[in-house]
């Protein structure tokens, strides 16, 4: 499939990471993996 960030995996990127600072953890990256692979984090996603 498409490995292109929806708004829906940009929306739970965002809740994941404010849930997580509460108990300080970060998050490092998002990756999503179809024909190739996306990082949040190369494209400044994150």
């Amino acid at each position: 499939g498409v490995a292109e960030p929806s708004q829906a995996d940009i929306q739970i990127t965002e809740r994941l990471k404010k849930a997580l600072a509460l108990v300080d953890i970060r998050v490092l990256d998002h990756v999503i993996i179809g024909e190739q692979a996306v990082c949040f984090s190369e494209r400044g996603l994150i």
